[in-house]
């Protein structure tokens, strides 16, 4: 498909955190920048007022709109940050310099320090991150004091400096900051469980910090200790109000290549991630259109080499859905859980995306081949011997029992063809019996197409479960028509579909297309029947003479039509059967008018 224009490429861009990236008409990176909605903030550009002129001559300038999705806006800001230090944007002119963001660190030593750094040293020490912003940081430090006594003194806590009574306690222990190790108070045991979560408070994961609290309250309340009980219900009360939204990438995560695959019928979409130190410092997704029948570990193994030697790409680890052939001297991993997965998982959203905004882009400059892919995914998914270019869909329409009618809508190609559209009146069913009336209208309907030798559908949908599809079979066989149309019929409580002789319902992924159009076909014959069902109530209503009584409005109307059938017999009927339908006021009206 030729390369699509920036108001095509906006208006398919997904409402969701990432990062935009802006090209001349040479391919030139002009600019990088974060958003909380990228559909939103890239629109932005083109539909205000710029008073900087820079900015003005940017939006001249751009041919090309690039974008990688990420999970919050704190990993879009980080993916920004690498991008513009790797590449250098001319219009990025406020992040060019060398600033980096803050991480939290515990320190590589005995009863470790936790501490806000900018540096990122290679001693053995920990490092979480990167924030955001310092006041991120120190929120959670904050939080971390607070639940645990942490030591903030530079000495060196060495056991025989500590045996030999080098230092005394300072001012953060009489505040109760800290527990005194450098006396000797606090248990390097002790110390290092509490190091252990604080790492989980930095993941997010509180779990056993609460479990761990939660006991602690339960002891000092068994111990009448209320008052030690309420200090630590106040640190649970903290942890639990406390969320950390943003994904924390490990920074040992360190030069990797990820890799994923979303396809369809016709074409393959793979995403590729470069990892340095837990930051994505490239992203790029390649669409491959299917000759055959190739699968997706014979389409990613292709695209795998294809992106690595386009990126020109060194690295020796590679991180991908499932198991593929690689060259020699490069590891691969399949991730299951943790940081890993979650990287893999971001890999796998931006593929998704793509796909989407591919399709949203055929819809409207290649329409034929959006068609021919939903008529393919179609065929697959419900098991046809051929495309559904033609759907019929039937819904009965009784409420309350009264002017049983029925309506039948047509899809063609996918879209609704609303002038073959029919509605009908039940001619032959005595009350509200639904399977009775579907076999009427189907028989009706295709027996009329049949003489008339007009096109027969490919695929019709009956609204409603096993009752209402053996009805419209019967139809079907008394016109010879079963086994030449396929039919199914659609539960609305759990999205069932049903096949003639199968017992065992289909289910489709709940955000499959072709589902979303069995349901936009279910739920435009409901909307189709019910107006006509009402179409005709408000009529008998109003030919039934009753509206021209003082306070009786439609729905009383019904009602008494519903009860007696005809205009006759409620003016025969007495005050006692009247009053037991609608009421003893209402019934008094009746009668007077009656009566006059």
């Amino acid at each position: 498909m030729a390369e699509a224009s920036v108001p095509l490429q906006i208006s398919t861009l997904p409402n969701a955190p990432g990062v935009y990236q802006y090209y001349d008409k040479d391919g030139k990176l002009l600019y990088v920048g974060k958003a909380k909605d990228l559909k939103k903030r890239v629109n932005s550009y083109f539909t205000k007022q710029h008073d900087n002129a820079r900015t003005r001559l940017l939006v001249r300038r751009i041919q090309d709109i690039k974008h990688i999705v990420v999970a919050t806006e704190t990993d879009a800001l980080l993916l920004e940050n690498n991008l513009i230090k790797k590449y250098q944007p001319k219009y990025n002119v406020m992040l060019k310099d060398d600033k980096s963001y803050p991480w939290i660190c515990i320190k590589n030593e005995r009863f470790p320090r936790v501490f806000p750094t900018r540096r990122f040293i290679k001693d053995g020490s920990e490092y979480f991150g990167p924030y955001t912003s310092m006041k991120t940081v120190h929120t959670l430090l904050d939080l971390i004091k607070g639940l645990y006594p942490l030591r903030t003194c530079n000495y060196d806590l060495a056991e025989e400096k500590i045996r030999a009574d080098k230092y005394k306690v300072c001012l953060e222990y009489h505040l109760g900051n800290c527990a005194g190790p450098c006396e000797g108070l606090h248990s390097e045991k002790s110390y290092n469980e509490n190091i252990d979560a604080i790492r989980n408070i930095i993941k997010g994961n509180f779990k056993e910090s609460l479990g761990n609290f939660k006991n602690q309250m339960k002891n000092f309340a068994e111990d009448l200790q209320f008052e030690d009980a309420q200090r630590v219900k106040e640190k649970i009360d903290v942890l639990e109000n406390y969320q950390v939204k943003s994904t924390v990438v490990n920074p040992k995560i360190n030069n990797v290549d990820v890799f994923s695959i979303v396809s369809d019928e016709g074409y393959a979409y793979v995403n590729y991630l470069q990892l340095s130190f837990g930051s994505i410092i490239r992203s790029n997704t390649l669409e491959i259109k299917k000759k055959l029948e190739e699968t997706d570990k014979q389409l990613l193994e292709l695209a795998v080499v294809e992106l690595r030697q386009r990126f020109n790409s060194q690295c020796k680890e590679l991180y991908v859905p499932f198991k593929i052939e690689v060259e020699q001297g490069v590891k691969l991993h399949i991730p299951q859980v943790g940081d890993k997965k979650k990287i893999l998982d971001m890999s796998i959203r931006n593929a998704k995306y793509y796909r989407m905004e591919r399709f949203k882009q055929a819809k409207i400059v290649d329409p034929d081949r959006h068609e021919k892919r939903i008529m393919a995914q179609m065929k697959k998914d419900l098991r046809l011997s051929e495309e559904p270019r033609h759907i019929e869909c039937f819904d009965n329409s009784n409420i309350q029992g009264t002017n049983p009618v029925a309506a039948c809508v047509v899809f063609k190609n996918g879209k609704p063809s609303k002038k073959d559209y029919r509605k009908f009146n039940i001619k032959t069913v005595e009350g509200p019996d639904d399977f009775a009336s579907m076999e009427e209208v189907v028989y009706r309907r295709y027996k009329r197409l049949k003489e008339e030798e007009q096109p027969l559908p490919q695929l019709i949908i009956i609204d409603g479960g096993k009752g209402q599809l053996s009805s419209s079979l019967k139809a079907l066989d008394k016109l010879e028509l079963r086994g030449k149309i396929a039919i199914v019929g659609i539960a609305k409580r759990l999205e069932e579909l049903f096949y003639p002789d199968d017992p065992i319902p289909l289910y489709l992924d709940k955000k499959s297309e072709t589902l979303k159009i069995i349901q936009q076909l279910r739920n435009e014959a409901h909307r189709f029947g019910i107006t006509f069902h009402r179409d005709k109530r408000s009529k008998e209503a109003l030919e039934s003479g009753l509206e021209s009584i003082s306070g009786i409005g439609e729905k009383t109307i019904v009602e008494l039509l519903k009860k007696f059938k005809s205009t006759k017999r409620i003016e025969k009927a007495s005050f006692e059967d009247l009053a037991n339908v609608v009421g003893a006021s209402r019934a008094k009206k009746i009668v007077t008018y009656f009566q006059k």
